[in-house]
């Protein structure tokens, strides 16, 4: 009988393919000793208030005081959630992690005043102290504040929201332990006999099989653990949606959305555009599912289906090394500079690459303004993989040029202009590998793994449907969100699969659900990235310089209008519409290819 193929615990991993953290601090003791400073910044920054109003000298000085305490707590947040991230099941750095999110409520609470007493400087003072040359590189930054002049509350009623902060993680913060710590999966037999833990890594390698019911045990045996856990997983989402709603409602906005969305400075009509033009669109992918389930022979399309290749078994695997290779010489075309940093992130293990116990799924580039961007990953050898290297890799280097081009103030981005970093170089690594391969049967499978990728990413509305729900009353049931999944899934997927009730439950293990709005930015993002990449691979005059001139940028401009500089207006629909051109071409050369 095989053995059973089991992850890795944490000190099984060799070294070289973990990161190293010691470079953010040394040791644990070092870690402990800057939380100790950064408390003692905490307790005196109360001592600058009710001191902005007095001079532009002084304002200054109370927001460099600010802004100093975040970002050495910020630096703490990186090494304790990274820590805790890499093996969830050790206590010690789930302390770590708890000391400083408590430490951010307390320093949330502290500084609360600092909007409400900018806000209460009048308006000709205010501008007045913003021409003064010692202000002149926060005109910006004060602007960001007053244009949410009607959502700022007073100071007190600030700092009591704030001081509960560490409270209203709580609903996230189950969702993460549940899902990536308590849940036990169980053993699934591939169709080599080969029996296999149970994870998110092995589920998707699995949903790939060219076996249906090897396909069809993974995902049965997923969904029934999920399934088991609904009504505690609809518990923490529907806290989650709540306080997403409650702090709306306080801050005197129409909705969560509208909330969401003005932290962005983006105008709800681009949400709005976006489902538009996705319900607008809905055929082409009743057309690729159509496709699928000619190509895959099956008498009965089922969900468990629409990740496996159409091509068989897949002509392309990457080894980690092999992926940094590919990935390097895909983006290239972004220039030297910017593959120097790449360079940089894949020589100095910035990156932990492969699964183990207790790690946490999926993958993300993190770090701080004074850290190295890291990433965290779960490989796997396939090109899901690859893609999502250059992915995770696409933020890092966003991230480096924005915290190398950029002070403190401004030195982060946006969520909605961050995953159009990360998915321009997807769509880079799509245009390369098809320009590069001339196979009929590697062609077909990057396309086919693109038309995927579009569908996963753009046909997705959920997250609008559960805020509005609660806010009109309704009890957001594990049954109720349920069967909402299943009727959107089978609007969007069409009539020749068969929606499998198991997934229904599929809202059970989506992470972004708990980062309010966040999935909507997936596909805008996307759609986005789809032009640039087109125009930088077109060697368009001026594309590359300008899109490397928006991950410098930072958040010193609005998300809106950086992306009108780098060359896409996303107010208007015409990004979109040219994302579902590219989409239309590419299944067509799909169909032609499976014809043959």
């Amino acid at each position: 009988m095989n053995k059973i193929q089991k992850l890795p615990t944490r000190s099984e991993v060799p070294t070289e393919l973990t990161w190293d953290l010691t470079k953010i601090f040394i040791d644990d003791q070092e870690f402990e000793d800057n939380l100790q400073q950064a408390i003692d910044s905490n307790q005196k920054i109360t001592s600058i208030a009710g001191t902005l109003a007095q001079s532009a000298s002084t304002l200054k000085k109370g927001i460099d005081a600010v802004l100093a305490l975040y970002r050495q707590v910020e630096k703490l947040a990186v090494y304790a959630s990274m820590k805790s991230d890499q093996d969830t099941a050790n206590n010690h750095y789930q302390a770590y992690q708890a000391q400083v999110n408590s430490l951010l409520a307390q320093v949330d609470a502290n500084v609360a005043f600092l909007e409400p007493e900018i806000l209460a400087i009048p308006p000709e003072k205010l501008n007045k102290f913003k021409q003064d040359f010692q202000l002149q590189s926060y005109q910006h930054f004060l602007d960001m504040i007053t244009i949410n002049r009607n959502h700022v509350l007073d100071a007190q009623s600030e700092a009591l929201l704030s001081a509960a902060g560490d409270v209203m993680q709580t609903a996230s913060n189950t969702f993460n332990v549940l899902d990536n710590s308590d849940l036990k999966f169980p053993v699934v037999t591939d169709e080599k006999g080969q029996q296999y833990q149970l994870s998110d890594g092995v589920y998707s390698r699995l949903l790939e099989s060219g076996d249906q019911s090897v396909r069809q045990k993974a995902f049965m045996a997923l969904y029934q653990v999920y399934g088991q856990f609904k009504n505690t997983f609809a518990t923490t989402l529907a806290g989650e949606v709540k306080k997403n709603n409650y702090l709306a409602q306080v801050h005197h906005y129409s909705s969560a959305r509208e909330q969401a969305m003005s932290q962005n400075y983006i105008p709800t009509t681009v949400y709005d555009t976006l489902i538009t033009e996705v319900n607008q669109h809905l055929d082409l992918l009743h057309r690729y599912v159509a496709l699928r389930k000619q190509i895959l022979n099956v008498s009965e399309l089922h969900m468990y289906d629409m990740y496996t290749p159409l091509v068989g078994q897949p002509p392309l695997t990457y080894t980690f090394s092999s992926a940094k290779q590919t990935a390097k010489q895909a983006l290239a075309v972004l220039g030297a500079d910017y593959l120097e940093h790449v360079d940089e992130i894949f020589n100095n293990r910035y990156i932990d690459v492969v699964e183990n116990q207790g790690k946490v799924s999926g993958a993300y580039s993190g770090g701080s303004y004074d850290t190295a961007p890291y990433e965290l990953l779960n490989w796997q050898d396939n090109l899901d993989n690859l893609y999502t290297l250059v992915h995770e890799t696409g933020h890092s280097v966003h991230s480096w040029y924005t915290r190398h081009y950029q002070p403190y103030m401004y030195g982060d981005y946006p969520i909605f202009i961050a995953e159009i970093a990360s998915t321009t170089n997807e769509n880079i690594l799509t245009e390369y590998l098809l320009q590069t391969q001339t196979d009929p049967k590697v062609r077909a499978y990057v396309l086919n793994y693109y038309l995927d990728g579009f569908k996963g990413t753009i046909y997705r509305q959920t997250e609008h449907f559960i805020h509005q729900a609660d806010a009109q009353g309704k009890a957001l049931t594990a049954d109720y969100m349920s069967s909402y999944y299943e009727q959107l899934n089978a609007r969007y997927y069409g009539n020749d699969v068969i929606n499998d009730p198991q997934i229904a439950f599929e809202w059970t293990r989506i992470p972004h659900f708990y980062m309010n709005y966040y999935v909507y930015q997936y596909a805008t993002g996307f759609a986005a990235a789809s032009y640039l990449s087109s125009q930088i691979m077109q060697q368009k005059p001026h594309a590359r310089d300008k899109y490397l001139h928006y991950l410098q940028t930072g958040s010193s401009e609005y998300p809106i209008q950086i992306m009108q500089q780098a060359g896409v207006d996303m107010t208007k629909p015409d990004y979109l519409e040219a994302a579902f051109a590219t989409f239309s071409q590419r299944l067509d050369e799909l169909e032609k290819l499976l014809s043959k």
